[in-house]
């Protein structure tokens, strides 16, 4: 038995052992505790003048040569230049890696730019956030210095990750304050913030219109309101909170939808609340066509047996596995630990610091493995997750279509591999009807071009750096 150190908010050390995920990573790390989100990055020009190449001054990341899937290359062959966007919006773009347009955001970005209400379902990992960020900092106006958008998000997790991305891409601006706000965070910390200028808020529903009613936080000016993952903010959880927020929003504003799975509640709320909206439909199939996915039968008993030969066959850059409730989440990762590989783990019963640092760690780098509840399947994007397996096979294809969405991002590859015991052999049957989708028996061998690109391999020094390569 490997000796196993005691988890320490999510992180699991164990020793690690040479297989085919190529020396799994150790669980350890040097960041800060949790990413601060709240104060706005030092916003500059960046010294370009007129007639200046501005081009030429960008730092722009490597280059991504993976191939990519006709869901992001399936375009008109629009450029971002053709938007008619402020040149400083457009250096954040370049610099994030973004060369061109998505077909979502070709469809969405003119529209959204003209002050019409969207509804847009396209499919989760093809540039959602990009298509209704790039309009909403494009219109915020620096000499007006109240909220002017708002993007509500149902987790934590994602209101981290698209505040991140809205301070990127708004870096050149000159003054865009960003804050994200949500529960399990310090009120008092966002009461002070709110007292300064503030021009685009991402939250949580439940934290915002806590904001509100307190009259810290004053939206009756915001022009424009954003849901991402709309069919989440629009089940019985959110939708009276949603309805109260929008009854503070001016007459007037500007609301855009966007979602992979579109329930009749989103019907109701678009029949309620948006004026002529304009309909994006980008899914004509359900699931990403670089997802190659497979079932093992086995018996419960069977199932840590078989993730550990998936282990040792597969070449996982990273991995997300997912259980059905969180005493199977940290029970899986300590197995897995005893098995010898390093792991993370998530679920919504960790305090906020902890969540933070968890997908803060595991965004970085540095752990291949991460075991979580369904917290996780809404809209995170880590481009090195290339396998996802469920542990637990989900009741729902909303959620088996969310879950295998953590994957083949971005037009990329993956792999999805589900653990089907006889009691979800009807269910797997029901899933597949529903999303037209094929999930076939693993094969003895899984080719590693259905889910290896090269640019993602692990490291060729094998010095155990901590860090995926590039």
């Amino acid at each position: 038995m490997i000796g196993v150190n005691k988890p320490t908010n999510g992180h699991f050390k164990g020793q690690t052992k040479p297989t085919g995920q190529q020396s799994g990573l150790h669980g350890t790390s040097q960041l800060p505790s949790a990413p601060i989100i709240r104060s706005s990055i030092p916003q500059s020009s960046g010294g370009i003048k007129f007639g200046d190449d501005w081009k030429k001054c960008l730092e722009l990341p490597q280059k991504d040569n993976r191939v990519k899937t006709s869901d992001v290359t399936s375009t008109k062959g629009n450029e971002f230049e053709d938007y008619c966007l402020k040149r400083e919006l457009l250096m954040g773009i370049f610099e994030m890696g973004w060369e061109k347009p998505s077909p979502i955001q070709e469809e969405s970005i003119p529209i959204a730019l003209s002050g019409r209400d969207i509804l847009a379902r396209a499919k989760n990992g093809t540039g959602k956030s990009g298509a209704y960020l790039i309009p909403l900092l494009e219109r915020i106006d620096l000499k007006k210095d109240h909220i002017q958008a708002i993007v509500m998000v149902p987790t934590r997790e994602l209101a981290l990750q698209v505040s991140q991305i809205s301070i990127q891409i708004s870096k050149h601006l000159g003054g865009v304050k960003v804050m994200a706000t949500t529960g399990g965070t310090n009120l008092r910390d966002d009461i002070m913030r709110l007292d300064e200028i503030v021009h685009v808020v991402i939250a949580t529903p439940g934290r915002i219109l806590d904001l509100i009613k307190k009259g810290v936080a004053k939206v009756n000016k915001a022009q424009i309101m954003v849901m991402d993952e709309a069919d989440k903010l629009l089940s019985q959880d959110f939708v009276i909170l949603i309805e109260d927020i929008i009854s503070f929003l001016p007459k007037d504003r500007q609301i855009l939808l966007y979602s992979a799975t579109f329930p009749i509640s989103v019907q109701k709320f678009m029949n309620k609340h948006l004026k002529k909206p304009y309909e994006i439909n980008l899914m004509e199939e359900l699931t990403l066509k670089g997802i190659t996915q497979y079932y093992a039968y086995v018996t419960e008993k069977q199932k840590v047996h078989c993730l550990n030969t998936l282990f040792s066959r597969l070449q996982i850059n990273q991995s997300i596995i997912f259980c059905n409730s969180t005493q199977r989440v940290e029970l899986l990762a300590k197995k897995i630990t005893q098995l010898g590989y390093s792991c993370f783990y998530i679920h919504a019963k960790m305090m906020q610091e902890y969540r933070n640092r968890v997908f803060h760690d595991f965004r970085n780098g540095l752990c291949r493995n991460l075991v979580c509840t369904d917290l996780f399947t809404r809209g995170i994007d880590i481009q090195a997750v290339n396998v996802v397996i469920n542990f637990d096979f989900p009741k729902s294809a909303e959620t088996y279509l969310h879950r295998i969405g953590r994957s083949g991002r971005f037009g990329h590859l993956g792999l999805a591999i589900n653990l089907i015991t006889s009691d979800d052999r009807y269910n797997l049957k029901s899933i597949e009807d529903q999303l037209v989708t094929d999930i076939k028996p693993i094969p003895g061998s899984i080719d590693k071009s259905l889910y290896v690109a090269e640019y993602h391999s692990v490291d060729p020094d094998d010095d155990d750096d901590g860090t995926l390569w590039p």
